[in-house]
This record gives C-alpha cells, sequence and structure tokens, in this order.
C-alpha cells in the first residue's frame, strides 16, 4: 500500500496535531484532523474584538523553546519581543526589574527598585549563570519538589520570593502558591534566559496558522467531534464512523478512550480580562505583576506597548486571574477595575471581554521533557500526543505530536506486511 493510502486520523487541531500532522507529511503520509471547533489552534487562538486583538488567555512564546525554533519560521511571525523584566505594584508604587545585562536600559531602574536585597541580586546571577551550564535532560532528571520549596532552598529572602517570583511564576504556572515543580521553574526560567518572551505581531494564533499554512497534504475536519475512539475505527457524536490504520490523539483522551476513563488529566484554569484604556501606566513593552498576594489580580500587559497587526482606537490591557473566586462577571469586573485603580494607578477601564479558561494548564507530575515514539503508543493502533504528556508548554506540545507521530511511522515500518494491517482491521 501506497503511503498516502493509509488512513492517518489526527483528533485535535490544536499545536500538537498540527505538529503530528507535519511530521507525518514530510514522510510521505497524508493524514485528517478533527477538530471540535471552527479553527485550529486549540488553546492558542486569538480573537479580533473592535479592531482589538484578544488572545485567549495572555501567552507569549519563548524563543529559545527548541522545538519551536524547529517548527515555526519567526521571521515570518513578525515576532514582537518584550523587554527582559517586568513592572511590579506593591504597595502603591510602581518599580522596574530586568536583566541589565540583556538590557541596559533596566540597570538603575533594577538597583533603585528596592525589590530584594544584594544577596538576592547576587543569588539571581548565580541561579543564571547555573541553568546556562545545564541541560535540558538534567533539568527534568533532578529530584522533584515545589518551585517555592526550591527557591527557598536556594536562599532567596521571603520579600525577593513574595514581590517577584510568585507573582511572575504564578502568572506562568497559573497558580497563586508556586506548588508547580522545581523542573518546570528551571526549564521556564532558562528559557527566559537563553531567549525572549515575544508575541506574533498578529497575535498567539498565528502560530497555529502558519503550522496549519505549511501543511500540504492534510484533511481537515472542522466542527466536528469526537465521542469514543478504538482501535482501527473512530466513532464521531453525529453517530459516523470512520475507519482508521491509526490513530493519533492530540486532546484529551480520557473521555475518549474506554481504557482511559479512570485517568482523567487534572487541570489549571484561568480568567483574562480585556479592557479598554485612555493610557499607559507601562510605556516600555515589560508584564506588569501584582505583589500584594491579597490581591485578585496577578499579572498585567498593555499589547499596544508591543506593535500588533490590528488596533483599536486606544490602549488595550489584558488582566489575568488564576486565584480562585465565586464572583459573577458583574462583580468581578468591579473588583479587577478598583484593584487596578487602587494599586496600578489604572483608571477607565471600559471592559472588552472576558475569557474564562477552564483547561488553560495540564497540572501534572513527574514532568518530563521529552519522550520516545514507543512510549506515546497506547494501544495497537492509538498513539497520544498533547502537552499532556510531558509538561505544560508550547514546546512540550511540539514534542509530543512529534514523538506521536514518529511512533505511527515506526510502527508501519516495523509490519512486515502492511496490507495484513487492511484486511484484519478494515
Amino acid at each position: 500500500m501506497k503511503k498516502e493510502a493509509y488512513k492517518i486520523y489526527i483528533v485535535g487541531a490544536g499545536i500538537s496535531g498540527l505538529i503530528a500532522a507535519k511530521v507525518l507529511e514530510a514522510n510521505g503520509y497524508h493524514p485528517e484532523i478533527i477538530e471540535a471547533t471552527d479553527r485550529v489552534g486549540g488553546r492558542v487562538k486569538t480573537d479580533i474584538v473592535d479592531d482589538y486583538q484578544l488572545d485567549h488567555g495572555f501567552q507569549v512564546l519563548l524563543t529559545s523553546y527548541p522545538a519551536a525554533q524547529k517548527y515555526l519560521d519567526y521571521e515570518a511571525l513578525n515576532l514582537q519581543k518584550f523587554l527582559p523584566g517586568a513592572t511590579i505594584f506593591t504597595q502603591g508604587t510602581q518599580k522596574t526589574i530586568g536583566d541589565p545585562l540583556r538590557n541596559f536600559s533596566l540597570l538603575f531602574p533594577t538597583l533603585l527598585s528596592g525589590i530584594g536585597n544584594f544577596s538576592d541580586k547576587l543569588k539571581v546571577l548565580k541561579l543564571n549563570s547555573n541553568l546556562k551550564k545545564k541541560s535540558l535532560d538534567d533539568i527534568f532528571a533532578q529530584p522533584e519538589t515545589t518551585t517555592l520549596a526550591h527557591l527557598q532552598k536556594l536562599g532567596f529572602s521571603d520579600e525577593m520570593i513574595s514581590k517577584f517570583f510568585k507573582p511572575f511564576f504564578s502568572g506562568i504556572f497559573l497558580e497563586p502558591n508556586l506548588e508547580t515543580s522545581n523542573r518546570m521553574f528551571e526549564f521556564v526560567y532558562k528559557m527566559f534566559g537563553d531567549g525572549f518572551a515575544a508575541l506574533p505581531k498578529a497575535g498567539i494564533e498565528a502560530i497555529p496558522k502558519q503550522l496549519k499554512s505549511t501543511l500540504q497534504h492534510t484533511k481537515f475536519h472542522f466542527n466536528t467531534r469526537v465521542q469514543a475512539i478504538e482501535d482501527g475505527k473512530i466513532t464521531l457524536e453525529n453517530g459516523t464512523v470512520l475507519e482508521s490504520h491509526f490513530t493519533i490523539v492530540a486532546t484529551e483522551a480520557s473521555s475518549l478512550i474506554s481504557n482511559l476513563k479512570s485517568q482523567e488529566t487534572a487541570w489549571k484554569s484561568c480568567e483574562a480580562l480585556y479592557f479598554e484604556t485612555s493610557k499607559r501606566t507601562i510605556s516600555k513593552p515589560l508584564i506588569g505583576l501584582a505583589a500584594d498576594e491579597t490581591l485578585l489580580i496577578n499579572n498585567i500587559f498593555f499589547h499596544h506597548s508591543l506593535p500588533t497587526a490590528s488596533i483599536g482606537t486606544k490602549e488595550l490591557l489584558s488582566v489575568t486571574v488564576v486565584k480562585a473566586h465565586n464572583l459573577s462577571e458583574e462583580f468581578l469586573i468591579k473588583k479587577v477595575q478598583e484593584e487596578l485603580q487602587q494599586y496600578c494607578g489604572i483608571t477607565n477601564c471600559t471592559f472588552l471581554k472576558r475569557y474564562t479558561i477552564p483547561k488553560a494548564l495540564p497540572n501534572l507530575q513527574q514532568l518530563q521533557y521529552s519522550m520516545s515514539p514507543s512510549e506515546t503508543r497506547l494501544t495497537t493502533q492509538v498513539f497520544l500526543a498533547g502537552d499532556v504528556q510531558l509538561n505544560g508548554s508550547l514546546n512540550a506540545a511540539m514534542l509530543a505530536g512529534e514523538a506521536a507521530a514518529l511512533g505511527v511511522i515506526e510502527a508501519l515500518g516495523n509490519l512486515v506486511n502492511p496490507d495484513h494491517l487492511k484486511s484484519e482491521y478494515l
């Protein structure tokens, strides 16, 4: 049988599914992607509202991600880089800290910020130096503890942890107490140090759109929901049964595969609220951090501090909330607006849109950096992809998609008589 004749389905058109399709195409196969929504991207999407670009939750691309460097065309994405630092709002004041070795304009603000003591700054330099020498495999092989325990063991002061590390990494890990694995902390910290945080000029969805544009032999089925997956067949919610040689599940698999029903992935949630404001209180492309632990808001960003493809008439502000609450939308918006005014000096906020993201990041233990193709194989004909297999990052989504596709290719290569598969299962 010719390669293009194999029925290889990918369930989920997120980053992991798109990479799986890309790898399969590169090896001569013509996969089909089944996607429940109307477009590619999964959790990586951008809406245009009143000419403003609203990403589905505040997201960035770390340019040093190895898999992103392999699969993305950075120049075509027209990446806009953040400065390597942050503006911290604490006790009614606004202070900027950053890496002056990478951007000299951050030297004096960092020295004069009063965030952390001199010993903390030396420890930051030591951490930077150690992680530059540390391989990703070594980071993910170290014993796991929480990020908070790890920072305390490194000797950082309580002030440095509460005013910088907690608000900064809470926005990344989507949990307020730094309970996330130290492996993830070191990985993300190293990626920030080795490259830049950036956004495509057209918004975060430009990433999956670019990946889709490179696929020449992949068929897409949008607005199509899968009900169940077994070896050899996929049952859709409308009752249609698709015969399959191989299936790659690049989405939450527990509800689709009978022997995974009791293994549902735990997820971290967050909320993103977008506002239109008359002016910026942070002029440079820096993330704003709310360092007061009593606040509901975690991090803020003025999106027009970076060039964007679509520009509204005023300033666009995103606010991320990671703490649990029971507020109605009306009271949530009011609470956020009050905190923005009182602690960040941001007034005249007109609410645009709220995104509630219940499955923003997988809440995983025993994090891994990568996996072998054979490890993605669940059954004879079903393979698993998605960042849930490794760690909650765009890099992991890409690596898992790649590994699952290679697992299928490896399985096909190991078949003595590929036509036997057709006659036995179809």
